[in-house]
């Protein structure tokens, strides 16, 4: 330390601040929501503290320092972690297979119903890329019951019951549907909703999820005009109730003797104490078959992942894809499975 410049000790301080939120954000989902809301918040930044520490290292290589091997050992760390980066894995998919069902979750946003894309042929994109990939089961959120036409070669279907003032979750299938079922977050818009399908004389139950959301609009410029207490506000009120619904959903899961699927927009990161309560032991389709960081959704120009595909263990994971096409502020996702015992 006595041998560096004034500007440098600086820059050392600078990165031990976030070699510290690093190394906690990498914590957060082992601490529950309740117990520290504030710290939780982290688990939506992790991509860029992971860039932050990237700087650093460069900094300290060019600077011939050796102080980069603080931040090096969190970049070690975030390589090594299967949830950050993926490699591409094989997937090649034998269709005439017994028991292949491709699954599809979409934000879809209202069918930006409030111009928020500068696009009026959005609805008919939408269709055109559906149609192109052809899911088994499809699991819209934020979707408008008035769209529903559009989609009437899918025979069945189960929706959110009571769309008025809710987030609507629509689950379309080409096979059949016996039974659906809402999930009442209390006092809030949000929703979740499942359907067992049978398929292949299999009985599978797929959920469709909706958490949270922080209500925030994702620029810049909004993000400044909102005093950063309130920001923080808003944003422990959202984790907290996504804990609480994260909850419900895996009490239900747990009350099931279906093999299990669950699909839809978590709201928040593969970093987060929220998306471990969910998942358990079921297996994300984009940690196995997945490739990059598996951008669902841009937070600030950032690529984070809060869109999944959790399936159980007795599905084999044959393949999983994250989509470019920018029909929705979410982007789409796809996983193509198969039951163990259908092999």
């Amino acid at each position: 330390m006595k041998k560096l410049s004034f500007f440098d000790k600086i820059i050392f301080w600078v990165n031990t601040v976030f070699f510290v939120l690093t190394l906690v954000s990498f914590m957060v989902p082992y601490i529950p929501v309740t117990l520290m809301p504030t710290i939780s918040v982290l688990s939506l930044i992790v991509p860029l503290l992971v860039l932050v520490n990237l700087f650093f290292v460069l900094y300290w290589l060019i600077r011939r320092k050796n102080l980069f091997f603080m931040s090096g050992l969190l970049l070690l760390w975030s390589i090594g972690s299967e949830s950050f980066f993926q490699l591409p894995e094989s997937q090649q998919v034998n269709n005439s297979g017994n028991g292949i069902l491709s699954v599809m979750s979409f934000n879809v946003r209202n069918f930006n119903k409030y111009g928020w894309i500068k696009n009026t042929e959005l609805d008919n994109e939408i269709l055109t890329f559906i149609k192109e990939q052809d899911p088994d089961i499809l699991c819209f959120q934020e979707f408008r019951s008035i769209k529903a036409p559009l989609f009437k070669y899918y025979p069945y279907s189960f929706s959110t019951p009571w769309p008025n003032g809710r987030s609507y979750q629509t689950i379309f299938s080409k096979y059949p549907i016996v039974m659906g079922k809402s999930l009442d977050f209390p006092n809030t818009s949000n929703n979740a909703i499942y359907a067992d399908i049978v398929y292949d004389k299999d009985t599978v139950r797929v959920y469709n999820v909706h958490l949270q959301s922080f209500r925030i609009v994702p620029e810049m410029n909004t993000i400044k005009r909102v005093e950063s207490a309130k920001l923080l506000k808003i944003s422990n009120r959202a984790m907290l109730k996504q804990y609480e619904q994260a909850q419900l959903i895996r009490e239900d899961m747990q009350g099931s003797t279906y093999e299990k699927i669950v699909t839809g927009d978590f709201n928040n990161t593969q970093h987060s104490n929220i998306y471990r309560n969910i998942r358990g032991d079921m297996r994300d389709t984009f940690l196995e078959k997945g490739n990059g960081f598996g951008r669902t959704y841009n937070l600030f120009g950032f690529p984070i992942r809060i869109d999944y595909i959790l399936a159980d263990s007795d599905f084999e994971i044959l393949a999983h894809q994250n989509f470019n096409e920018k029909l929705s502020d979410h982007y789409p996702v796809m996983a193509t499975l198969q039951l163990k015992s259908n092999q």
